[in-house]
């Protein structure tokens, strides 16, 4: 059994989609980062020095998003009709949840674990200075439909 998809020519091609109806399609992802408790209350209290860790890592993950097939070879490019990016403090850090939506012939999970990964990462980068041990933890789809 092979997991390649080849084209004619035993290239990798993307997957033909033109058969498929455009249906409305829902993906939610999630991952977390360990942090410090220092650098939780840095966050808190909007004291990073670079800015809104926040504010920020939403921002990048909805244009994360919005970039996926650029980002992902062979990603088909969709209209996203929405995409959101919230962010949860715990104790032991931060966990992100993106939500991606279409109406497309295609699902949109790889959209959503974009955006949680590029939000995370973007945690990583504005609170590496004063935080040496984060760790991102648990990236997965948490659910799509369509």
């Amino acid at each position: 059994m092979s997991f390649n998809h080849t084209d004619e020519q035993g290239k990798a091609s993307m997957v033909d989609i033109s058969a498929k109806p455009a249906s409305r399609r829902v993906a939610i992802a999630t991952g977390h980062i360990k942090l410090q408790p220092s650098t939780l209350e840095l966050i808190r209290e909007n004291q990073i020095q670079k800015g809104d860790v926040i504010a920020v890592a939403r921002v990048a993950g909805i244009m994360a998003a919005k970039q996926t097939r650029h980002l992902i070879p062979l990603c088909h490019q969709i209209p996203l009709t929405m995409v959101g990016v919230d962010f949860a403090l715990k104790n032991d850090g931060v966990t992100v949840t993106a939500t991606a939506k279409t109406t497309a012939s295609t699902g949109v999970e790889m959209e959503a674990l974009t955006a949680v990964t590029t939000a995370l990462l973007t945690i990583y980068d504005m609170c590496k200075a004063v935080d040496k041990s984060m760790r991102l933890e648990g990236i997965h789809l948490v659910s799509k439909t369509k």
